[in-house]
């Protein structure tokens, strides 16, 4: 389901954001990283505290509009059970397959050994790579 925020919900309360300049052209819904100076664009979700890329924020910006690089760009501290929008690998995806963070930041089919951020919870189907998707936060597990 497409929508106009990469936030969801719940609507009851405000997502915890992290402002930081931006090191490359990235897309919102990808995830990222605070290396202390800029967002970097994450690979993998072991070992690391992913964020999510937040849409620009001003007026007459779309959701699938690219930071550019050292642009302030701000980004979500996701929690276990929030809803949000985020770019998927190419793929098939079916109801509540877990998923881990790939390459461009984008999350994919959790396969055994990655660890687990978040399930997909939008109509199942093929996908494109870059397309936004509604994910359900994970409480992160190393898949089996």
């Amino acid at each position: 389901m497409s929508g106009n925020t990469i936030y969801r919900g719940p609507t009851d309360r405000q997502p915890r954001t992290v402002t930081q300049k931006v090191s490359g052209a990235y897309l919102p819904g990808t995830f990222v990283e605070d290396d202390g100076s800029n967002f970097v664009q994450l690979t993998t979700a072991v070992g690391k505290r992913p964020l999510l890329l937040g849409a620009l924020d001003f007026a007459g910006a779309v959701i699938t509009a690219a930071y550019t690089s050292g642009d302030t760009g701000v980004a979500y501290e996701p929690e276990p059970g929030q809803n949000y929008q985020a770019a998927l690998a190419n793929a098939t995806y079916a109801k509540d397959a877990p998923l881990t963070i790939a390459a461009d930041g984008r999350l994919a089919a959790a396969t055994s050994g990655s660890r687990v951020v978040a399930y997909f919870n939008d109509t199942p189907g093929a996908f494109t790579a870059g397309q936004l998707a509604d994910v359900v936060i994970a409480d992160g597990y190393i898949a089996a």
